[in-house]
């Protein structure tokens, strides 16, 4: 996989579930769920292995399904009204979404700065170039980006090129 420890899934496509179970299977590779919109894709992803689940907005409901599965659960905010949501529900870690359209790096740094324990992944139009000024903020926990696997490549089924993308991703975020 390039070199990276943790991959999400997105719940776009209806081989999701099969995609997250095969990934699963891959030894050292932590597996999640992304753009999980109900309680019923919550289950079915922890039921296909995912070990986190990802939303692109704060739902209460998949929240409290997620707690029930034993899961992690990373909803997406993008306004300082829906992390105040999310921390009163006992989150502290959230998906800044869609992090370049609503200001990128300024947002984050807009966001951190009344929210102190707050942490953020952010994804959304995040690009190779904006990863080390996501990566410098020490709010700022992990960051996701769609390039390293992009439909093209999958229809491709370039995965040399997917490695040789995540490769650089991995090394772009090393201290």
């Amino acid at each position: 996989m390039g070199g990276a420890r943790c991959a999400e899934v997105t719940f776009r496509t209806p081989d999701a579930e099969q995609v997250v179970k095969a990934m699963a299977a891959h030894g050292g590779l932590v597996v999640g769920a992304g753009t999980v919109l109900t309680t019923e894709q919550a289950e079915r992803a922890v039921g296909a292995g995912a070990r986190f689940v990802v939303s692109p907005g704060f739902d209460p409901e998949v929240m409290e399904k997620c707690r029930e599965l034993g899961v992690p659960v990373v909803p997406g905010i993008a306004t300082a009204t829906e992390l105040m949501r999310a921390l009163r529900a006992g989150l502290d870690t959230v998906k800044l979404f869609p992090a370049e359209p609503l200001g990128g790096t300024s947002m984050l740094r807009a966001l951190a700065a009344p929210f102190p324990r707050a942490r953020f992944v952010p994804t959304g139009g995040i690009r190779p170039a904006h990863l080390s000024g996501y990566l410098s903020h020490p709010a700022v926990v992990a960051v996701g980006g769609t390039w390293m696997a992009t439909a093209e490549h999958l229809e491709r089924g370039d995965f040399a090129e997917i490695r040789k993308l995540t490769a650089e991703a991995v090394e772009r975020s090393a201290p």
